[in-house]
């Protein structure tokens, strides 16, 4: 058994559009293939087999040997998200897409929201987040009402300037949310995303916070505590989850402080799983079609991680995966139905290729078998 198993999420590093991403709109997606155009130095990663997963389609980038464990995954549930992807990880299918508003919250959910807040709401539309705050920044900033919006996937958005709407004045508004979208409007997270600045210049902060519907059956988290093990999320795995399953939550304004995390829990004891997520590469650059910024983010996770490597017990196991595709390279800002890594390594290990697996809960097959679970 392996004490220690460190799952660490890419978030959005999808490695080209699923059998069925026509079903999405998103056929020709490829966000790994987008990022490489930039060609930033992988060595850890590209050693681990990143490039020799032959789905993926970057054999230029392979290498004879590679030192881990590698292959791909492709989604069972109906959905591109977060949540979605997140909760397959985890062992829990979603047979039914979370529900999305492509014409904005109807008037039921808008109502209830008023009423419980106080307020009127501007935008009620999918948008990009930094543009949104651009187009209706100076008028929230006039009338003091929230900015809210979605996009392509099972969101509610609330936008606000920290110093119009203060930070704990905004989370109980999503908090009023997550109450009233239930039952056939339970989407998927509601977001605070606060910001600061002034009018042409506003800018998002690290304040934001996200408030998701509990998972609809056990997860591998849900095990691995109820057994006594440690499960320790770092970055927005507390919120996905919602608290659930957790034993203790590190949550991060980005990739920065979830990497410096993982180095720092590389040197601790525990016994059981630490679940990190890395969200820099979805919200900074794949939303934002940055192919270079993307690149540059992974180029930095892969210097973390060969120090990460040198750091790694003789029982311990880390797993690399993605959640889903967010291809700054391809139309739209929103995210795309691609295949996933898989990449797994531990001292000694013989690097192979594992080929393909229909569901990301293949993860948590593998981690609730060697904790017996």
């Amino acid at each position: 058994m392996f004490k220690r198993v460190f799952l660490v999420v890419l978030d959005s590093l999808g490695i080209g559009h699923a059998v069925d991403a026509g079903d999405f709109g998103d056929e020709g997606a490829h966000t790994l293939k987008s990022v490489m155009t930039e060609t930033p130095l992988l060595p850890n990663l590209t050693r681990l087999g990143l490039f020799n997963i032959a789905r993926a389609e970057l054999e230029q980038f392979a290498i004879p040997s590679p030192i881990g464990i590698y292959g791909y995954a492709e989604e069972k549930s109906r959905g591109k998200d977060t949540t979605v992807g997140h909760w397959e990880i985890a062992g829990v299918i979603s047979e039914s897409p979370l529900p999305t508003y492509p014409n904005g919250f109807p008037e039921e959910v808008i109502d209830a929201f008023e009423t419980a807040n106080g307020v009127k709401v501007l935008c009620n539309l999918p948008y990009s987040g930094t543009e949104v705050i651009k187009d209706y920044g100076e008028e929230h900033i006039k009338t003091g009402n929230p900015i809210i919006y979605t996009s392509a996937d099972s969101v509610f958005q609330i936008a606000a300037h920290e110093e119009v709407i203060p930070l704990d004045r905004l989370y109980k508004m999503c908090e009023s949310a997550r109450n009233v979208l239930k039952g056939k409007h339970a989407v998927g997270r509601v977001i605070a995303r606060p910001f600061l600045g002034e009018v042409g210049a506003f800018y998002r902060t690290g304040n934001r916070h996200d408030y998701s519907l509990e998972p609809t059956g056990v997860t591998m988290l849900d095990k691995l505590k109820e057994n006594g093990f440690d499960v320790i999320s770092v970055g927005k795995i507390n919120d996905i989850f919602a608290s659930r399953g957790v034993t203790e939550s590190n949550p991060t304004k980005g990739n920065a402080e979830g990497e410096k995390l993982l180095l720092e829990l590389a040197s601790r004891d525990f016994c059981g799983l630490c679940f990190v997520n890395l969200v820099d590469f979805d919200m900074v650059y794949g939303h934002r079609n940055d192919i270079k910024g993307y690149a540059n983010a992974l180029a930095q996770f892969d210097r973390t991680l060969g120090e990460f490597m040198d750091k790694m017990r003789d029982d311990d196991l880390l797993i690399i995966t993605a959640d889903h595709g967010c291809d700054p390279g391809f139309k739209g800002t929103d995210h795309t139905r691609e295949n996933v890594p898989l990449l797994a390594y531990y001292k000694g290990c013989k690097g192979y290729d594992a080929g393909g697996n229909y569901g990301f809960d293949c993860i948590a097959d593998a981690i609730n078998k060697n904790f017996n679970v």
